[in-house]
């Protein structure tokens, strides 16, 4: 897809985020905007809101994070635009869904945290409420928004009509903390409380070994028959409390314990060994630093180095699927307003018409780049 970022004259909050070699590109706003151009619109501005409607009405899709109160005041209401562009699919990303107590709250990634059970999740598991230490909500709604929008384009091709597509924070998190979380609360009456006990014991995380951590899933029976047998308990193989899925489940803490107790007296390395050998799931913990050498990632070529005039070297993950054996290109995140004049020119603007938009500061130009991808 070609990706038009709209940002008013200050920019994206994101590009003064975290460590930068450049003003307005620092590491936040590279890592969420690779690929993407940047065309800066005042939408407060008259000329602005003009522009904008250019752009929409040759559009596929119309994507934002406004709340809806917000949309009247410039001209970005989802009557007015699908009836100006009736193949548009307009993809409002909400805090909370439209007719409810809630429609028209502001929400940012930690209110849905929270408002979601997944910082009541990490209390259940750890005794204390917390966030998970990265930005859950945003980038899971994110894939639930590419998602509805590849289904509309896909409706619009048999039918040759755009569609609203609401995709509201609250809603897509709860409903992915319930997939193994709703538990018992399937059956009514409830035949289990709410939680999916596995996962929530504070017995499942990366074992201690001697000299390290290891994750490991014994997982199957066959895998933990392998198991019992290797540390000398073959015994607990037969045992009822342990034969089949649904009552390892049932004694799931005491028998994650029993494992992480055995599994503390060797080294990673040997735990590694055993799992290879007995076909059980299992890998060392790595760093985050560390990713950047990992050597299935390079051997597979998942990391991009992109030479900016500029800034210099820049690097980027890769996109992780591949059609056909290839995996998409890397592209550099754009400078403020970067592509302004370009996109308008491709919307249909004259430059002399973006020259009066210029002057009458409803848009913005910014800088050219250059960057070279190696």
């Amino acid at each position: 897809a070609d990706v038009i970022k709209v940002e008013a004259p200050e920019g994206d909050s994101t590009r003064h985020t975290g460590p930068a070699a450049e003003r307005g590109m620092s590491a936040l706003f590279l890592g969420s905007n690779r690929g993407k151009r940047s065309i800066v619109l005042d939408l407060k501005n008259e000329s602005g809101r003009s522009a904008m409607q250019s752009l929409i009405a040759g559009a596929d899709v119309f994507m934002h994070s406004m709340r809806p109160q917000k949309l009247a005041a410039v001209g970005l209401e989802p009557a007015s635009l699908m009836a100006g562009n009736p193949r548009l699919v307009y993809a409002a990303l909400l805090g909370f869904s439209s007719g409810g107590p809630y429609s028209g709250r502001p929400a940012y990634d930690d209110i849905i945290q929270g408002m979601s059970g997944l910082a009541s999740l990490m209390q259940r598991q750890t005794g204390e409420v917390r966030y998970l230490p990265t930005i859950a909500a945003d980038k899971t709604c994110a894939h639930t928004a590419a998602h509805a929008i590849l289904a509309a384009l896909f409706a619009r091709e048999r039918t040759g009509r755009g569609a609203l597509v609401e995709i509201p924070m609250f809603e897509s998190m709860v409903a992915f903390n319930l997939v193994e979380h709703f538990y018992g609360l399937h059956f009514d009456p409830a035949l289990a409380a709410p939680g999916y006990p596995r996962v929530l014991t504070p017995w499942r995380r990366p074992y201690p070994t001697s000299d390290g951590y290891i994750c490991m899933v014994p997982y199957t029976d066959l895998h933990w028959k392998r198991l019992f047998e290797e540390v000398g308990r073959p015994d607990m193989a037969v045992d009822p409390k342990y034969a089949g899925i649904a009552n390892r489940t049932k004694h799931i803490r005491e028998l994650l314990e029993f494992a992480a107790g055995h599994i503390a007296k060797a080294s990673t390395a040997h735990w590694i060994a055993v799992c290879e050998r007995l076909e059980i799931p299992a890998a060392p913990v790595a760093d985050l630093d560390a990713l950047i050498d990992d050597p299935h990632l390079n051997e597979t070529g998942f990391f991009t180095r992109i030479e900016d005039p500029a800034m210099g070297g820049i690097r980027f993950p890769g996109v992780p699927v591949s059609f056909d054996g290839v995996r998409p290109e890397t592209r550099m995140a754009p400078r403020l307003g970067e592509h302004t004049r370009e996109v308008l020119i491709e919307a249909g603007l004259s430059p002399t018409a973006i020259d009066e938009l210029v002057k009458s500061r409803g848009v913005r130009e910014g800088l050219v780049s250059a960057a070279k991808r190696l």
